[in-house]
């Protein structure tokens, strides 16, 4: 019992946190047999089509004082081989494997909410393998 207890009150900051609206979302998607990925940017309601799978964005939410710390979105998934989604509900990006879609050729998760006047910090390309160093003869 204190265990819960003490779960409760420790997740008590990050519930009284206060979210916000998005009008779009990014979200990944990856075709496990062919190695194919790709982003792709929804507004709300708008779906994409990537091979069988079609992905349409619902919501997207992220904290009010901090766009880069989290996302979720309420997506909408389906294959077209099947009847009915494969997917609905809530994906976070920060822990995507917590409802993530259980499909055996495709995986899809949540990069983003898109915010007007935030833009996320772009990442670095790793280095060529072949690059010289300092020191190494050459």
């Amino acid at each position: 019992m204190k265990a819960l207890a003490a779960l409760l009150l420790s997740a008590a900051p990050s519930l009284a946190q206060g979210y916000s609206d998005a009008q779009g979302g990014v979200v990944r998607w990856l075709d496990k047999l062919t190695n194919q990925t790709g982003d792709v940017e929804l507004q709300l309601g708008q779906s994409a089509t990537n091979g069988r799978l079609t992905i349409q964005l619902d919501a997207c939410r992220y904290p009010s004082d901090n766009p880069a710390a989290e996302a979720e979105a309420h997506l909408t998934i389906l294959d077209s081989t099947r009847d009915g989604p494969v997917f609905t509900g809530w994906m976070l990006a920060s822990s995507p494997a917590l409802s993530a879609l259980d499909h055996p050729r495709y995986d899809v998760w949540v990069l983003r909410c898109v915010v007007p006047g935030y833009e996320p910090p772009e990442v670095a390309p790793d280095a060529p393998d072949d690059a010289t160093t300092e020191g190494d003869g050459q």
